[in-house]
């Protein structure tokens, strides 16, 4: 009778430890889709990865990027002299969800006082206006650069 009532006490125990697994999985799951509708953009880093301080911004110049367009509008980026990575990766400075964006799409660079397009060999293609951007472009304020479904100005 004894390993009856232990089998019994094992059984509930494998239960309750079940269910406290499921509860933590939904928690997880909730947390994940309240994230996925908020906009993520990384604080880019005070220096660049060679370990250079980065390019101080002109000054009158244009000081954010802002996203018009796609699931992230409205989201703005202070330019600080440093670059901006756009892509998939959680990495970038502004992390698209597009199916259409590459895992490194493209970036914006600082390069003799003027802001720089560059795709970065994605599948897709970066567009700046109507131009495919094919190698660093000068990236004029308020002329629209789309990746994918997403569309950002200079400003």
């Amino acid at each position: 009778m004894n390993s009856a009532l232990a089998l019994q006490v094992m059984r509930f125990g494998f239960l309750a430890l079940l269910w406290l697994f499921v509860f933590a999985a939904i928690r997880v799951i909730r947390r994940d889709l309240r994230l996925a509708g908020q906009p993520r953009v990384a604080t880019p880093p005070a220096r660049r990865r060679g370990g250079s301080p980065a390019r101080p911004v002109p000054s009158g110049g244009p000081s954010q990027l802002l996203v018009t367009e796609g699931s992230l509008s409205g989201t703005r980026i202070s330019l600080t002299g440093a670059p901006v990575l756009i892509g998939r990766a959680n990495d970038s400075t502004l992390v698209l969800t597009d199916d259409y964006a590459s895992t490194r799409h493209a970036r914006i660079s600082l390069q003799d006082g003027r802001w720089m397009v560059e795709d970065l060999g994605s599948t897709n293609g970066t567009y700046l206006g109507q131009r495919k951007v094919d190698g660093p472009i000068p990236l004029e304020v308020g002329v629209p650069l789309r990746i994918g479904a997403t569309v950002l100005e200079l400003r």
